[in-house]
């Protein structure tokens, strides 16, 4: 078992200490530029995005406890890093998730009951990536790494057909793909970084570090931090504080920029932690200790950011509109899960091949005079 890790590395890029007081670390100088462009309305939408991702997680988690969902990862504490990085990225990006950034597809236009559907085993994907209004966001992965491959192949297509680094950046396109420390240990996150690294590709890699890949601690999956991992390849990498959501967009703006014009991939560690279970299948008291998840819970990203729009001026009201907003919105996760239906029984057969298949037809025909039998009888 864990015990509770040090305090945050003065390499580490931070902008808010656990307080929630604005005390950027050295290494914070060079991002801090990309706060001045934030204003209120940002941070508005920072803190209402982190609770009503808090929100969707804990009503999706009572959803299957009470059999109306197969599996739910939840990804509570992991908001900040979240919803920061999903916010630095521009409408013309592509985001490869893994299976537990519920709020990033949710920001880039993909409606929360798609997820539901999902992890509820009544569809295949969850949503249409091609779907303009689904914000470029590729279907959740649930084997590991696999994302990784998928967004580095597609960045050297972006690269190939020079969609990026042409100096327009309301058009130049750069790829964003989440994973975890679980993943880091798998081959495809390395072989993703020797091709990442060989195109220079238009990429920013996003590791969220939860400190957990399900039972397995992360200091016996690496000797050494995980930001080290990418300079084997010739990929820069920069660590920050994944509770503190103003590093998460700072950083994350300012690789996607970089990688938009044509220099190439980046690394984000991102130190975080997973406060509730790897899935809803797992319980975290058999293998980890109670001080560390205590010494996390005083580093929650929503408390932290909730003191220092306070401690800017901002009043009660605003956090207590946010909190009903959020409450709302899952509020109608909830009637709309248990409206949905099982789906029917074309499904099976309508996306096997793109086109008309004699072989299907004689299935979905044999199908047919089955169901016909079975009725009659």
């Amino acid at each position: 078992m864990a015990s509770a890790p040090h305090e945050i590395a003065a390499d580490t890029v931070r902008f808010l200490d656990e307080n929630g007081r604005f005390a950027p670390t050295a290494s914070a100088e060079p991002y801090l530029e990309r706060l001045d462009a934030l204003g209120d309305d940002d941070h508005t939408t920072f803190l209402r995005d982190m609770r009503f991702s808090r929100a969707l997680d804990t009503e999706a988690t009572n959803l299957q406890r009470q059999g109306q969902m197969a599996l739910w990862p939840p990804s509570r504490g992991q908001e900040g890093a979240q919803v920061g990085s999903g916010r630095a990225a521009r409408a013309q990006d592509h985001i490869f998730p893994s299976y537990r950034e519920h709020i990033v597809p949710v920001i880039r236009g993909v409606d929360p009951i798609d997820i539901v559907r999902l992890m509820k085993g009544l569809s295949n994907g969850g949503w249409d990536p091609t779907d303009p209004s689904n914000g470029n966001t590729h279907l959740y992965t649930l084997v590991l790494a696999a994302q990784t491959l998928h967004a580095t192949g597609y960045a050297m297509g972006i690269g190939l057909d020079g969609a990026c680094a042409t100096g327009d950046v309301d058009r130049d396109e750069a790829v964003l793909v989440y994973f975890g420390d679980g993943s880091t240990s798998e081959g495809d996150a390395s072989e993703s970084l020797v091709f990442a690294a060989s195109y220079q590709t238009p990429q920013v890699f996003f590791l969220q570090n939860n400190h957990w890949a399900i039972s397995v601690p992360v200091e016996r999956q690496s000797r050494v931090p995980l930001v080290n991992r990418p300079g084997g390849f010739g990929i820069p990498g920069v660590q920050i504080d994944g509770n503190d959501v103003l590093a998460s967009y700072a950083v994350t703006a300012h690789h996607l920029d970089e990688a938009r014009s044509g220099l190439g991939p980046a690394y984000i560690e991102a130190l975080t932690y997973r406060m509730g279970a790897h899935t809803t299948s797992d319980d975290p008291t058999k293998y980890r200790l109670n001080d560390e998840v205590d010494y996390w819970s005083t580093r929650d990203p929503i408390a932290r950011f909730d003191a220092y729009l306070l401690a800017k001026g901002a009043d009660e009201a605003l956090l207590a509109r946010a909190d009903a907003d959020a409450a709302d919105f899952a509020s109608d996760v909830r009637r709309r899960a248990l409206a949905l239906q099982p789906p029917g029984r074309e499904e099976i057969f309508d996306h096997v091949y793109a086109q008309d298949h004699p072989r299907i037809d004689e299935q979905s025909a044999w199908l047919d005079d089955y169901e016909r039998q079975m009725e009659a009888e």
